[in-house]
């Protein structure tokens, strides 16, 4: 395997105006804060991804900057059900858009069916794709099916269950039925 990563400083005007495509496989390791999320298990794990720049016009009919990622990795978390390690595998397929400014971002988010980005001389594409994985990652990592048998008890070990008490009534009648006539 060759390893390829991706770039820290890509200027996406020119890479969308030469509708360039990058593409290439990363060790895991090579990623910080996904190494963290791992607990470093799976350091040796491929990261595929590739990056396709294009121009399209807006709604107004001026040339924007798009970018089209693709990731795939396969990651090694701990299942939250039975506490063994789990296999979860993130892919993405997303577009993004590039804008001047953080206000246009701002102001165009929420009517964009795509991501929006404030464009950049110096685009970290690794961070970006570091930043993706890692909001893809779920909430829970659990098995479908956990390859353990549960053990599903709330008592401790040592507890020792109460004694059952008497039945006030029935103390009651017995001092009814002692009482003399």
């Amino acid at each position: 395997m060759r390893e390829q990563t991706p770039p820290k400083k890509l200027d996406i005007k020119s890479f969308a105006t030469s509708a360039t495509s990058l593409s290439g496989q990363s060790l895991l390791s090579n990623f910080n804060r996904l190494t963290e999320e791992t607990q470093g298990l799976g350091a040796e794990n491929t990261l595929k991804w590739a990056a396709q720049g294009e121009l399209k016009p807006d709604p107004a009919g001026q040339a924007q900057a798009r970018l089209h990622l693709q990731v795939e990795v396969s990651l090694p978390l701990t299942c939250q059900r039975c506490l063994s390690p789990v296999e979860v595998l993130v892919q993405i397929d997303q577009s993004f858009r590039f804008v001047a400014t953080e206000a246009q971002a701002e102001l165009e988010d929420d009517a964009s069916p795509e991501d929006l980005l404030v464009l950049s001389p110096d685009f970290d594409l690794a961070a970006l794709i570091e930043d993706e994985v890692l909001m893809d990652l779920p909430v829970v990592p659990r098995h479908d099916t956990c390859p353990v048998a549960l053990k599903l008890s709330v008592a401790d070990a040592g507890f020792e269950p109460e004694a059952p008490k008497p039945n006030p009534f029935a103390v009651l009648a017995g001092l009814k039925d002692r009482k003399p006539s």
